[in-house]
């Protein structure tokens, strides 16, 4: 039976108040497949474009099922990156908002270890950690995941171009042999097939094609500019379409400096975002981004997929993506929380054929702009 409606799910009444705050009532395609299957304690493989979802097809089947009397970690979200953990801690702590005794704990490198311990003393019924630093725990023995219910694997994907291979392997046999496992991933690459043949037979699969009710509503727009035209680009779009929380995307740490530098000379609120910003620095500019503090953040692709700030109005690609999931990685930060968005990417004559093929890869309705001239549909 496939779900139209949260309502139809039998969930409990904290789960369906916290939806209903956030004033959801239709799932996305992904939850409609997924949320039946592990609420069934059933194992699941889903290849999911990013922005459908995931984290609630997960999140919701694990908070329904949580034991709050146990003081054991009973559930296991492993992802690729800080951020994308710090986004999906964000997502339960508003999903459990009115679930009593509730504890989410992320598990990061780049913070204190002391003060992960002390949250692991607490007795979190729900870990969200990367491979690296979930083992570092093990070893200290501060963490125990022998008794865990479910495991998930997000963006797996991901995780397993990352070289992480060798960790979840162990994580695996760290957990029990009976455990309910979810995997999510946008590709389902030879990796991914081994990790689901290995550990995961007899799982559902799931695959879900975009769709237009799924999506953000972003409108997208490419601009043709030799290098020294962006900034001037940069400014009259800000000002032609009204951009006042914007991101803007570089392929580099040395060419988000540069950027930034300018935005700033331009008389902006501008701070950045690059994988050598340690993390405690990341945590407070993405909290300062959050409240408004500055208007504009100018961040590397290292980071994009972390980045959940809802009301963004406006993403910037101010250099062509070096891959093609990265456009959607990029893109997907605006039009969120059912808010509409707005997309620019700058494209010099040397990477038209590279845009052309992230094009053709996200199949997604673009219009060309020229500054000078009226803006032409492709």
């Amino acid at each position: 039976m496939e779900y139209s409606s949260f309502d139809q799910m039998d969930l409990s009444p904290e789960v369906m108040r916290a939806l209903n705050k956030m004033h959801m009532t239709t799932p996305t395609s992904v939850q409609k497949q997924a949320i039946p299957l592990l609420m069934d304690n059933r194992c699941v493989i889903a290849k999911a474009p990013t922005g459908t979802g995931k984290t609630f097809a997960f999140g919701i089947p694990i908070l329904e099922y949580l034991n709050m009397d146990a003081k054991f970690v009973q559930a296991l979200i492993l992802c690729p990156t800080r951020e994308l953990a710090l986004q999906i801690c964000t997502e339960l702590r508003g999903l459990g908002a009115y679930i009593k005794g509730l504890q989410v704990c992320g598990i990061i490198g780049g913070q204190k270890m002391d003060k992960q311990i002390q949250m692991l003393r607490k007795n979190p019924q729900i870990v969200v950690a990367t491979p690296g630093r979930l083992l570092d725990h093990v070893e200290r023995r501060t963490i125990d995941v022998s008794q865990i219910y479910t495991l998930v694997l997000d963006e797996a994907d991901k995780m397993l171009d990352m070289g992480f291979i060798k960790d979840i392997r162990r994580i695996m046999k760290l957990t029990p042999r009976d455990k309910q496992i979810a995997m999510f991933s946008a590709t389902m690459s030879r990796e991914v097939m081994d990790i689901s043949w290995e550990y995961m037979e007899g799982a559902d699969e799931i695959e879900v094609a975009p769709k237009e009710e799924d999506m953000p509503k972003i409108k997208q727009y490419i601009l043709h500019l030799e290098e020294r035209e962006k900034m001037p680009a940069f400014t009259q779009l800000m000002e032609r379409y009204n951009c006042h929380r914007v991101i803007v995307f570089c392929n580099t740490k040395t060419r988000v400096r540069v950027v930034t530098e300018s935005i700033r000379r331009l008389g902006y609120q501008v701070d950045c975002l690059h994988g050598d910003i340690g993390q405690g620095a990341r945590n407070r500019i993405m909290e300062e981004f959050r409240r408004g503090k500055f208007d504009i953040l100018v961040a590397s692709d290292v980071v994009a997929r972390g980045i959940d700030v809802s009301d963004i109005d406006t993403v910037f690609n101010y250099e062509v993506p070096n891959e093609n999931e990265y456009y959607l990685h990029r893109i997907g930060r605006t039009g969120r929380a059912g808010r509409d968005g707005q997309a620019f990417t700058f494209v010099t004559y040397g990477q038209s054929i590279r845009m052309d093929e992230i094009l053709r890869y996200a199949k997604v309705a673009t219009e060309e702009l020229k500054l000078d001239a009226a803006e032409n549909e492709v």
